[in-house]
């Protein structure tokens, strides 16, 4: 899959491309004005807002930590 080369909001953000999965709206304002950063974040230019979106893993539906013990 080739990069695209749009200048405008989730340019460069196909599936694959900077290791990063395209997300459709800022967790803070909900506008769709984003922008690609450096290491994997994200630009809002609606409200000015910098952030990126990570995995942290999976939820135990039993409400355990795997390997912890702990309950939630």
């Amino acid at each position: 899959m080739t990069q695209s080369s749009a200048t405008g909001p989730h340019s460069g953000t196909e599936t694959g491309s900077a290791g990063r999965q395209p997300i459709a709206y800022c967790p803070y304002c909900s506008e769709e004005t984003l922008f690609p950063r450096e290491a994997g974040g994200w630009e809002c230019r609606s409200c000015l807002r910098a952030f990126s979106v990570s995995f942290l893993g999976l939820v135990n539906p039993d409400g355990v930590n795997a390997g912890s013990g702990e309950v939630r």
